[in-house]
């Protein structure tokens, strides 16, 4: 299925990549008139997490950075800023740690979208051995959910998962994580025979989830492969209720986002933003030719009764719905 936009709703053009510097795991939340990025990534004027602006998520210009970092003690990597509005104030969630172990969940707070964002002093998860890729999710009753990806070793297929957990307040987990996505399939391998936790395994990798809800269903989007080459891809589960069952699409991969030989590599990492004219929009990053920056692209999102669709990942000159 392919868009077809409205004559007399038509966005603007664009092709991409739409930001040619580096800017991985990009979050966009819509504020007001304007769009704003958060990427993994650079510190910027001595702040974490580079933070882009723009009028219509075609042309983003650089605004500055937005995280106060924390003691190096704490950890030298931040990965994956997601934003919530909640209370009238702006909430960050991402995590810290020492390269690819280590990684705990954490919240920090602005006044204003852009920042500066200052740390709460929490660790959500003190309870997981690796936790990434927070994703705040808010259902139609007000409660918070917090989705993530975490380490689990006790399953039939090794590796990061997805989870869930309800958020008292938002700075705090109920400390009762549920499964979302456990990895089913060959294509979420992230390397055979990778050693983890003093163990030889074939690990699989799900991570970056996506939440929303559509049409009565709540989807999530989540990534799956190695971030690292082609294998990486986008795909779904659906459930009646943020807490699941989670389930995969009744037929096919589930895959909404892969590689295109020639054209795209890796395309992942995805989150969801709407528009001003109630348009969703897919935004995700995906390497340049020479594998050596993550870029952030974007391609129109829709649902039908079976799931969501995308004429994704594109390379050419697109319209975007108005």
């Amino acid at each position: 299925m392919t868009f077809q936009p409205s004559p007399n709703r038509v966005g603007p053009k664009y092709r991409n990549p739409v930001y040619n510097g580096y800017f991985a795991d990009p979050f966009v939340l819509r504020a007001g008139q304007r769009y704003l990025a958060y990427g993994t990534g650079s510190i910027v004027d001595g702040l974490v997490f580079e933070v882009l602006e723009s009028a219509d998520l075609v042309s983003w210009r650089r605004i500055g950075g937005a995280l106060q970092p924390l003691p190096p003690q704490m950890g030298s990597d931040y990965w994956a800023p997601e934003i919530a509005y909640a209370e009238g104030r702006y909430w960050m969630y991402y995590s810290v740690g020492f390269g690819d172990r280590h990684h705990h969940l954490r919240v920090a707070v602005a006044e204003a979208p852009e920042g500066p964002f200052v740390d709460q002093g929490v660790n959500l998860t003190p309870h997981e051995d690796f936790a990434i890729d927070p994703n705040p999710f808010q259902d139609t009753d007000g409660q918070w959910y917090l989705f993530y990806a975490r380490d689990v070793l006790d399953a039939p297929r090794v590796g990061t998962h997805l989870a869930v957990d309800v958020m008292p307040t938002m700075t705090s987990l109920a400390g009762q994580p549920r499964p979302v996505v456990v990895p089913s399939a060959d294509w979420q391998i992230y390397e055979r025979g990778r050693s983890m936790y003093g163990k030889v395994v074939d690990w699989h990798t799900i991570e970056g989830a996506s939440v929303v809800r559509r049409n009565g269903h709540y989807y999530c989007l989540y990534s799956a492969g190695s971030w690292l080459n082609d294998s990486y891809s986008v795909g779904w589960v659906v459930a009646d209720h943020p807490l699941g069952p989670w389930t995969e699409p009744r037929s096919g991969s589930g895959r909404l986002l892969s590689s295109v030989p020639g054209h795209v590599r890796g395309p992942g990492h995805n989150s969801i933003v709407t528009t001003g004219g109630d348009a969703d929009v897919l935004v995700y990053h995906a390497w340049d030719e020479r594998r050596q920056r993550r870029q952030m692209w974007i391609d129109p999102l829709g649902w039908t009764a079976d799931g969501p669709f995308t004429s994704g990942p594109s390379w050419v000159e697109q319209t975007l719905p108005g």
